[in-house]
């Protein structure tokens, strides 16, 4: 188990702690692209390192979770989650941990005229230091900071006090969708004024229409309606908006509250264009929407379809002729219950269970007066593919009607009103979708060869089984009769 909370909880860390650091690493991507440096989370652990699962008197100290940055190359480009490294060997990180300070370290990398920094950062959660988070990077006297990278470095510098006085991260901090460093960055002082902006912030505004933008203005001096830097100082969480410009330009703002001792400083805001984001959803909506309304449509004609028949059935005499088209009123009628709640639903899945439940009423509708019929249903099919729902609720319609027609016929009716009983159970098997339909009826006569079939409902049902479906199916007889049906699932679908 390679999670944060899996190590962490072999390293006997208190769920309440796992929580914070979880919170600390969904965040820290930004605070690495913000110091150019790797950052690397390590919990105290009593372990012995030869066998990770017994317990040992030496401390040590657990990588629980590490983060490369964006705007820098790693200095480790393998996985160090995991691994576990003595605390004698590690005196930056037991200072840290035990001091609730800062820790500093430099080193000279072997084989080499560079030097390798730490910073080893206490991680506080409700008074008590849990963690370290440490930042390395190397010294390289060739490179040249310019006043973007001295910023950015100051900026994790008061994250980084943040985190040692438990005010970062954030109680409600959701950076799903946030924006990255590099996608723009300005920071705002406590007056609101702009102190920084980088040159992708100042784009951004740009796209806004707000081409004069510079450091000593405010939002709104530039006529930009923004909230999230009020509402950041207010609640003293991050707070996520989005401005758009008709027609194509959206542009996402996160303010992020710089704390000092608890009180407000200022805010980082992240800028990001999602004009072409946005697009795609609008697009994808407009697809979604298209699909549910051709679905719709179809329903609507199949409906239209089976009122037709029904109105041809009243002006036929031939009885034959009658139970023709009512059979075939009913399939159809069952494949525009899929296309009902596709129309209803955003994808191309259907929840199967939903149209077992119409195909069941729409089979006590063709009860005889004097049959009491009880259908249950047991186990549940979840979600399909239409392309699986639209043939298999076609084939539990001609299952079911067969029961009601045949498996009841021959009982002694001198007693009055018959009862029967039809079972649907549905299991999960593999990557296959198992049927059972069975009754109490009559069960299928001695010597019946699925082979020879002549009703046209199971033959129906036997060509989209095997056919169709790349399914099989079984015929027996249990104290009535007893039909099973296997049909392929894709492992996509989870049921």
């Amino acid at each position: 188990m390679t999670t944060l909370a899996g190590l962490a909880h072999r390293a006997g860390i208190a769920p309440e702690v796992v929580a914070h650091l979880q919170k600390l690493t969904s965040a820290w991507g930004l605070l690495a692209d913000l110091c150019f440096s790797d950052l690397i989370l390590y919990v105290p652990t009593y372990f012995d390192l030869s066998n990770p699962a017994q317990p040992s008197g030496e401390l040590n100290y657990m990588v629980v979770a590490q983060v490369r940055p964006a705007t820098s190359r790693t200095l480790y480009p393998k996985d160090l989650v995991s691994s576990v490294i003595t605390a004698s060997s590690a005196p930056g990180i037991t200072q840290c941990l035990s001091s609730g300070h800062i820790a500093f370290k430099e080193s000279r990398v072997p084989h080499s005229d560079e030097h390798r920094v730490s910073f080893c950062i206490p991680v506080r959660h409700d008074g008590v230091v849990v963690a370290a988070m440490v930042r390395e990077y190397e010294l390289n006297a060739k490179l040249v900071r310019g006043e973007l990278e001295r910023i950015y470095v100051s900026l994790f510098e008061r994250f980084a006090n943040m985190i040692t006085r438990g005010e970062f991260p954030f109680s409600s901090d959701d950076l799903a969708e946030a924006p990255r460093v590099g996608d723009g960055a300005m920071v705002v002082d406590e007056d609101d004024v702009i102190t920084f902006m980088s040159p992708n912030g100042a784009s951004a505004l740009h796209r806004l229409g707000s081409h004069v933008a510079r450091v000593g203005d405010t939002f709104a001096s530039l006529g930009l309606d923004l909230g999230v830097i009020a509402r950041a100082r207010l609640n003293l969480e991050p707070v996520v908006e989005e401005i758009e410009k008709k027609p194509v330009t959206t542009v996402m703002f996160q303010a992020l509250p710089l704390l000092n001792l608890g009180e407000y400083s200022g805010s980082l805001v992240l800028l990001r264009d999602v004009s072409e984001l946005r697009r795609r959803d609008r697009l994808l909506l407009s697809k979604d929407a298209t699909i549910r309304e051709v679905h719709h449509r179809v329903k609507n004609n199949l409906q239209t379809i089976s009122s037709l028949l029904r109105l041809q059935i009243r002006r036929l005499t031939s009885e034959d002729g009658k139970e023709a088209l009512r059979e075939a009123e009913r399939r159809i009628r069952s494949i525009a219950v899929v296309h009902e709640i596709l129309s209803r639903d955003v994808g191309d899945v259907v929840d199967f269970g939903e149209v077992i439940s119409a195909i069941v009423d729409l089979a006590h509708e063709s009860v005889p007066p004097d049959l009491h019929l009880e259908i249950t249903i047991s186990g549940s099919p979840g979600e399909l593919d239409a392309t699986v729902a639209t043939p298999l609720a076609l084939i539990l319609t001609e299952l079911i009607q067969n029961s009601i027609e045949h498996a009841f016929s021959s009982r002694d009716e001198s007693a009055g009103e018959r009862s029967g009983h039809i079972k649907l159970t549905f299991s999960r098997r593999l990557a296959s979708l198992v049927i059972e339909i069975s009754d109490s009826g009559v069960g299928f006569k001695e010597g019946f060869n699925p082979k020879e079939i002549t009703s046209l409902g199971l033959s129906i049902v036997d060509s989209l089984v095997t056919s169709q479906l790349c399914g099989e199916i079984s015929y027996g007889s249990q104290q009535g009769a007893h039909i099973r049906v296997r049909v392929p699932v894709p492992d996509r679908i989870s049921l």
